[in-house]
Order: C-alpha cells, then sequence, then structure tokens
C-alpha cells in the first residue's frame, strides 16, 4: 500500500496503456497516466510528462486499461452462502418457501460474517469498489468491509418480521439508528436506511421513515415493482400501486434508491423522473427469478439516473459486475428490440457513475478526474478474448468475463496487486465459506 510522504510530489503514478475516464462520455485516452496522492487523483497528464514526477512508485500497466472502480449499487453480501439454493423459482415461492426458512435457521453474526467475506473477495476481484448491502447485522457487514478497505453503503434492513437481529420493524430501526451514528465520520462507509419493500414494512413504519429521512438526510433504499404480481396484489390490497404509497407519503425524492422496478407505467416513470429518484437495474437476478425487464432505456430516456446491482448471490450467482453491466447493455437490446439500446459507453456509465450518483457519491468516486477518490481498477486486455482492440469500451462490456482484473485500489489504497487480493485472505474466507453446506445438509427440511 502506498501511503502519503510530503518528501514526494506524489505516492503514485500510473502508466496504463488506455484510461477509461468516463468523463468525458466514450473517450478513451492512451499515452496518458494519473497521478495519485493521499489517496485522490491529483491529475491525468501525457506519460512523458508524468514520467519526471517524483513519487513513491510509478507502475507501468502495458496491458492495461485504467477505469473507475465498479459500483455494485444493491445486494445482500451474506447471502452469498446461499448460492445455488431454491434455483429456479419465482420469487415469492423462492423467497417464502426457501429463502426466508433457511434465514430464520442460520443467519447469525457468524454467518453474515463468513458469507460477507466471501462476497467481498467476488465482489473486490472482479472490480468492485464500491458496494451497497441490505442485510441482517451489518454492524459486521461494516467491520469486514472496514477491514477489507472496500468503499461502502450499508443500508440496514428495515422488515416487519422477527429475526436473529431484531424483534420488528421498530427494533431495527432503532439498532440501525446507532450503528449509522457510530459509523457517521467513517471515511469509507456510510449508513442509510433499507426499507425492505411496501409489503413487509407497515405503513405506520414507512411514515416514520419519511421522517427521519427528512431530519437525516439519509439514503433509502427499497425493494419496489420488482414483479407486476407486487404491484396488483398491492391494488388488491392496498388500493395503490406501491411507487403511489411511497410518493403520497413523501418517500420519493433524489436520496431514494428504488432497486428492480420492472413494472412500470408511463407514469410510474414520471414520478421517478418528477421526483428525480434513482432506480437500481440488476438484469441477472430479474431474468433467473423471472420477475421481469427494468425498461432502462426509457428511464435514461426519461432522464432518471440508472444504477446497476448484482442483488445476492442466492438469486444471481455471481456477483461480478462485469457480468452485470454485460448483461444490461445485451437485455436493453432484447427488451427495446433496438440495438442502439444502452450502448457499450452507456452499460459502463451506469456501472460507475450512475452508482455513485444514486450513493450520492458523484462527486467522489465513479469517473477519474481531479479531485475525486483514487477509486481505480486495472483490467487486462491481452488475453485473447479481448483482442484484437477495435474499440476498448466495446471489449470492457462485451468481451471481459470477471477474470481480467489486475489491479484496484480504493481511496489510493492498493486492494489488488499482480492479480492477488492484499487486504483479504482467500484460504481462510474459503475454507469458511465451505463449512456452510455442512450445517446446511443437517437440518434436511431446509433443502430443497
Amino acid at each position: 500500500m502506498t501511503q502519503h510522504n510530503p518528501s514526494f510530489a506524489a505516492d503514485l503514478v500510473i502508466h496504463p496503456e488506455w484510461i477509461v475516464p468516463v468523463v468525458p462520455k466514450g473517450v478513451v485516452l492512451t499515452g496518458h497516466s494519473v497521478i495519485v496522492n493521499d489517496g485522490g487523483i491529483t491529475g491525468i497528464v501525457p506519460t512523458e510528462e508524468a514520467r519526471k514526477v517524483q513519487a513513491i512508485e510509478h507502475l507501468n500497466l502495458p496491458t492495461q486499461a485504467l477505469l473507475p472502480g465498479l459500483i455494485n449499487a444493491h445486494g445482500h453480501s451474506p447471502m452469498t452462502l446461499l448460492r445455488g439454493f431454491a434455483d429456479d423459482a419465482p420469487l415469492m415461492t423462492w423467497l417464502q418457501d426457501h429463502i426466508w426458512p433457511l434465514e430464520a435457521e442460520f443467519v447469525s453474526e457468524a454467518f453474515v460474517r463468513d458469507g460477507t467475506d466471501l462476497a467481498l473477495l467476488e465482489l473486490v476481484m472482479a472490480g468492485t469498489t464500491t458496494f451497497s448491502d441490505m442485510y441482517f447485522f451489518p454492524e459486521v457487514t461494516a467491520q469486514r468491509a472496514d477491514l477489507a478497505g472496500l468503499r461502502a453503503q450499508l443500508v440496514f434492513p428495515v422488515i416487519d418480521v422477527a429475526t436473529a437481529w431484531a424483534g420488528d420493524s421498530e427494533a431495527c430501526l432503532d439498532k440501525g439508528l446507532a450503528l449509522r451514528d457510530e459509523y457517521r465520520d467513517h471515511a469509507l462507509i456510510q449508513l442509510g436506511i433499507g426499507a425492505h419493500s411496501t409489503y413487509s414494512v407497515p405503513t405506520t413504519t414507512l411514515q416514520k421513515i419519511a421522517t427521519l429521512l427528512h431530519e437525516l438526510d439519509a439514503p433509502l433504499q427499497i425493494h419496489l415493482h420488482e414483479t407486476e404480481n407486487e404491484v396488483t396484489t398491492a391494488l388488491k390490497t392496498q388500493g395503490e400501486r406501491p411507487i403511489n404509497l411511497l410518493d403520497r407519503l413523501g418517500l420519493l425524492g433524489p436520496r431514494t434508491q428504488c432497486v428492480h422496478m420492472t413494472a412500470l407505467s408511463d407514469y410510474d416513470i414520471g414520478l421517478l423522473a418528477n421526483s428525480n429518484s434513482h432506480v437500481i437495474h440488476c438484469p441477472r437476478s430479474n431474468m433467473k427469478l423471472a420477475s421481469g425487464i427494468s425498461p432502462v432505456d426509457r428511464l435514461l430516456k426519461a432522464g432518471i439516473n440508472v444504477a446497476l446491482g448484482t442483488d445476492g448471490a442466492a438469486s444471481n450467482n455471481r456477483l461480478s459486475m462485469l457480468a452485470e453491466l454485460q448483461m444490461a447493455a445485451l437485455l436493453a437490446k432484447v427488451e427495446t428490440q433496438e440495438a442502439t439500446a444502452l450502448s457499450a459507453t452507456a452499460a459502463l456509465e451506469i456501472a460507475t457513475l450512475g452508482g455513485a450518483r444514486a450513493l450520492g457519491l458523484e462527486t467522489e468516486v465513479g469517473s477519474i478526474e481531479p479531485g475525486k477518490a483514487a477509486d481505480l481498477i486495472a483490467i487486462d486486455l491481452s488475453q485473447p478474448h479481448t483482442q484484437p482492440l477495435n474499440n476498448v469500451i466495446s471489449q470492457v462490456v462485451y468481451a471481459t468475463n470477471g477474470s481480467e482484473l489486475t489491479h484496484s485500489w480504493v481511496a489510493g489504497q492498493a486492494v489488488v496487486r499482480d492479480g492477488q487480493p492484499l487486504t483479504l485472505a482467500p484460504a481462510d474466507i474459503l475454507a469458511r465459506a465451505a463449512s456452510w453446506p455442512k450445517k446446511f445438509r443437517a437440518h434436511q427440511g431446509f433443502i430443497d
């Protein structure tokens, strides 16, 4: 790891073959280098000039593209331990008959620790430098993210069922707000509210959340319009669409992150646009659960910010943002039957700057610009499946598979170097993860 030393002009100067800064849109720089000092980007200059800078380290990356770190805007990290459970089942069957009973039996601090560590290892090795997480025992996830050196938005879960973490939605709020106070001044970790959904959180609690959001200026993340059935059920039982309920309660706004959003009318899209709310698109999870397709092209054309998330490994099976942005681009073309929908450039933007905007971090991360934090990744484009280099952005989006990462930094601190994680211990993490299937098998009633 580099440490700031005042006797040097920079901690690190990176000399990649290509720089994909995301801003300006669609630009690929060659013959340029990035100067990093005290955790931030201080310059993007011609390489000939950059080589003259006095720095603790000059790093040559002759076959790599340097990009902003990818931002996974929605996930449930501990659920990596449930990868492969209840495959090929629709959402509510998957949740009510399989996942929730299994979680009721096994979720604990140890479960969250081991699952989170496995998720962080997978995330960092596939280019994610910032992640958002909604799960029980968020204090454990915060500790693990801190140790791993990743940037995180943790939205503590609010759900009106008794769990090992909290007895009901009110207890969730009390514990989550206390944790938020604890991490108020943390450089890399912010806490927000994660209302699970309108069908699992009472309206009275949602009203309280609306008041808290106004007082605290905190982010809100919520599963919303995940399926058509969710919307029709709400109309029957509550007399209004879920998004209308949020609008009526004052829960839509520039700090609101609406996850999934597959069942949308033109009126719904108008509400999102007028309130400056964000949409978090989880294409692979939505496809696997047959939940529907978020109309990303329509959302972007309506001026709505779209971010990208993997969701949990139990409903996706992978936590690769490179795989996710590729799927997002392809799925948009199928959904619209237009080959121009969600171009490679646009897909890369929603996986970086779009995520930063949704998480309220756009002044800090999401692009390679002087003044922003040095959250960076290097992708090796010398492999057969990424050659020849006719179009760098196209190769990153359409040809990578997640194995190409060689380096990663968060706030200027190296977390991956030469393809090896520096802040996580793979052998220990994998051994702990491997012990859980034996525990699950001991409770055959929870195995489908």
